[in-house]
């Protein structure tokens, strides 16, 4: 296959699949507008053209904030930079009992979180978190950063474009940018331009915009036994309109993290998420409060009706005088008598609000303050908030498989590469590493093995007062381990004494 028949090729992957996603993009505006007014990139438009929060739309914040506060909860309950938010753990398990495996798992996961710390990674998150709340999907490109490390590039609904396996994980990415000719001479280099933008950088005018085409695919040339761009697992290309090609590259990993809040099939794409479900309760509460400012407009200036011996125009300001021929009846009037009920008006729209908000989770997430039962104490609270919890565990497993996982895996394999791992102990050779979560949300999640444990134990202890010799039957050593590595404590802290 020649060059052009190359770049036809990629031309017709990109078609269809922007074909694909046609049917999605006018949801995404009405959530853009009325969740999200500062999220998502539709029509062309460049990034840098800005955006016009319409207030005439977007009359209450509430939908917005509901956002918010289930963004920053994923946020410090799944991923927060001020705690440890993951382990390393190997399969099997029983190896990393092994002498100097714990410490060489734990050297990893340090230098896995300084990377991280290091990098924009958690501004990233936070603009994901709260993407896939609103659009049901987020995306991002994780890449090698010159100085060292990784560096992540956020994007927004509307920028992009997905595809997925037979499995249905995503596999394949395409976007659509803008740049100049001075961009694009430093991002490509000017001997890969073509001659028109090379005469603007020559004449100095850098003021077009150009569109530039990115894709990124399985590789059908993948083979690991080279080292070549050409060969690597997938294949990254960078073209524009008219047929010129850019750059060709690739990956040894898919590099962009694609994570979907839920999909009903396999064969879904993108990802429905609570504002799929919230969209059309936002709408009516803007349409409430438009009602209810409405009628405080009506109440505080009603519409008058003046009669014909008034002279000139009627003066409606505070203290003004509107002069008429006549006193004997009322020059100006009420056209019509205005009560409007705000009281009822008002509890309604606080109804929905709180459809809303239970919608985004931010019930659960805000639980505590918003808590009114008096004198409840640290276990009840405890266990309320992890019932609640419990109820972001379908979201959990799916972040955690789509999100989580894949930014753990593409660090660690650029670290690799890079150098900054260090060496494994040659037992490790050909076994299988896996992260497993420690944040708040993943020991909800946990915790809840640890109640038909404790009730078990606590039934053997009954039984062991009447019948002693019972108590043999009972491992205790292992009940321990297994209760604490259910909260979140590694079992190797544990003393060998005590280790099953």
């Amino acid at each position: 296959m020649n060059l052009k028949e190359q770049i036809n090729s990629y031309q017709k992957k990109y078609e269809a699949l922007k074909q694909a996603r046609a049917p999605w993009v006018s949801t995404w505006k009405e959530m853009s507008a009325y969740l999200a007014p500062t999220r998502g990139l539709f029509d062309g438009k460049s990034l840098n053209s800005g955006r016009r929060v319409d207030h005439k739309t977007l009359l209450d914040s509430s939908a917005s904030l509901a956002v918010g506060v289930l963004g920053a909860g994923l946020m410090s309950g799944l991923t927060s930079p001020s705690r440890s938010w993951f382990d390393l753990t190997l399969q099997p398990a029983a190896f990393k009992k092994w002498p100097g495996v714990s410490a060489w798992l734990l050297e990893v996961k340090k230098v896995l979180e300084a990377a991280f710390a290091k990098s924009n990674v958690y501004s990233v998150l936070q603009a994901v978190y709260e993407e896939i709340s609103v659009f049901g999907t987020a995306a991002f490109l994780v890449e090698e950063a010159p100085q060292g490390g990784i560096f992540c590039r956020p994007f927004t609904a509307g920028e992009y474009l997905l595809d997925v396996d037979e499995k249905g994980r995503v596999n394949t990415f395409g976007r659509e940018f803008f740049m100049n000719a001075v961009q694009l001479a430093h991002a490509f280099g000017e001997e890969n331009l073509p001659a028109q933008i090379v005469k603007e950088l020559q004449q100095e005018r850098c003021n077009t915009l150009y569109a530039v085409r990115h894709l990124i695919f399985p590789n059908p040339a993948f083979n690991e036994r080279y080292a070549d761009y050409d060969h690597f697992a997938y294949k990254s290309v960078y073209f524009m309109a008219d047929g010129t090609l850019l750059r060709s590259g690739g990956y040894h990993e898919f590099p962009v993290i694609a994570a979907r809040w839920e999909t009903r099939t396999s064969a879904d794409i993108y990802g429905r998420g609570p504002g799929w479900k919230a969209l059309g309760d936002v709408k009516m509460l803007q349409k409430m409060q438009k009602t209810k400012l409405v009628a405080l407009d009506k109440n505080t200036n009603p519409p008058v009706m003046v009669s014909a011996s008034v002279q000139g125009e009627v003066n409606l300001l505070p203290g003004g005088i509107t002069r008429c021929n006549s006193l004997t009846d009322a020059a100006v009037k009420p056209a019509y008598q205005v009560q409007p009920d705000l009281a009822a008006l008002e509890n309604a729209m606080e109804q929905v609000r709180q459809t809303i908000r239970s919608q985004f989770f931010a019930d659960v997430f805000v639980m505590l303050s918003a808590q009114d039962i008096p004198n409840m104490t640290a276990a009840e609270v405890a266990e309320r908030r992890q019932e609640k919890m419990l109820l972001l565990g379908p979201v959990f497993e799916r972040l955690k498989s789509e999100l989580l996982d894949p930014l753990i895996e593409r660090t660690y394999y650029i670290l690799l590469r890079q150098g900054a791992i260090p060496p494994a102990p040659e037992i490790l050779q050909g076994l299988e590493m896996n992260p497993t979560y420690i944040s708040t949300i993943a020991q909800a999640q946990r915790a809840t093995a640890l109640e038909p444990l404790s009730q078990a134990v606590t039934f053997a202890a009954n039984l062991t007062q009447a019948a002693p010799a019972l108590a043999e039957q009972v491992d205790y050593s292992r009940a321990l381990s297994e209760g604490l590595e259910s909260l979140g404590m590694d079992g190797v802290l544990l003393k060998q004494g005590v280790q099953p």
